[in-house]
């Protein structure tokens, strides 16, 4: 199965931080990151008093089933230090599986799609340049990323290995 994580992060060192989440999601078994986004510079989306945030993307190839490698996510976000103050709060680094192929999930513990995608430039943004098309896995986001503006969001650079 293939599937797209979403990492942002404004705490700490935070292109270190995203370094260290994709070489963790590289680390879970049967998985391996096929793709990256660039990294884009975001204003804090929800709770505004914060330092702006990191955000890319990654494609991966796994056998783990959706659920299971959300708790790989979750396991990875608690090794590398978050914790949850209060909701869209500052966070060292943030895991959100946003698509995988071929499955869809409406449960308290996974949607998928994700139920943001369409409404957050800094997850379109790094998706459209993973699917220049505007769509994964049959997940259609292009007319919502040609209505966005873009003037919440920034290209800020290459992740370096």
């Amino acid at each position: 199965m293939r599937a797209v994580v979403g990492l942002g992060t404004n705490l700490g060192d935070r292109m270190e931080n995203l370094r260290a989440a994709t070489a963790a999601l590289d680390l879970v078994v049967h998985t391996r990151v096929l793709r990256r986004s660039s990294v884009y510079e975001s204003k804090p989306y929800g709770y505004a008093q914060q330092r702006d945030f990191l955000n890319m993307a990654v494609e991966l190839e796994t056998e783990l089933p959706p659920e299971a490698l959300l708790g790989a996510l979750l396991g990875i976000e608690a090794a590398l230090g978050r914790v949850r103050q209060f909701k869209n709060g500052p966070r060292v680094i943030d895991l959100d599986l946003l698509l995988a192929d071929g499955c869809t999930s409406d449960t308290p513990f996974l949607r998928l799609p994700h139920p943001g995608i369409r409404e957050r430039s800094f997850v379109l943004f790094p998706l459209s340049e993973l699917f220049a098309s505007g769509t994964a896995y049959g997940f259609s986001f292009g007319a919502t990323l040609e209505a966005c503006t873009g003037e919440d969001i920034f290209l800020y650079g290459a992740l370096s290995e």
